[in-house]
């Protein structure tokens, strides 16, 4: 006496549990990696109370809404304003100049400044203001 079986081979492979297992390392991957970058610390510096020892000079320089450049509100021309920068570099070696660019002005008579104290190797700051004010 032969036993006949009535199973069918299988022709596809279930694939829910597969998917389900991905997505639930999905989630904890997601979970780990945003709580690793929650517990980053920084420790920031803190500024100091003792006021600067140190005076250097300071130059203002302004570019008006036409291109003018003034400095300490003095209009100078670009060479005039290499002249002034190199003979105060030459009595304060770090003397800082704080460039004030118009938002009017025309952008190349700013970088004109800008390249002009890197070429002299003075510091500079670009002084801005809030938006709105």
């Amino acid at each position: 006496m032969q036993v006949q079986s009535e199973a069918k081979p299988y022709d596809s492979i279930n694939v829910t549990p597969m998917l389900d297992l991905a997505y639930v390392l999905l989630v904890v991957f997601i979970l780990m990696t945003t709580a690793s970058v929650q517990g980053l610390h920084i420790t920031l510096p803190k500024p100091s109370n003792k006021p600067p020892t140190e005076r250097h000079d300071l130059k203002i320089v302004q570019v008006a809404p036409g291109g003018q450049i003034l400095v300490n509100g003095a209009p100078v021309t670009l060479a005039e304003l290499e002249q002034q920068l190199s003979a105060a570099k030459a009595r304060d070696p770090k003397m800082t100049v704080a460039i004030k660019g118009d938002a009017r002005a025309p952008y190349a008579a700013v970088i004109a400044v800008i390249d002009l104290c890197n070429r002299l190797a003075v510091n500079m700051g670009l002084v801005t203001s809030r938006i709105g004010t």
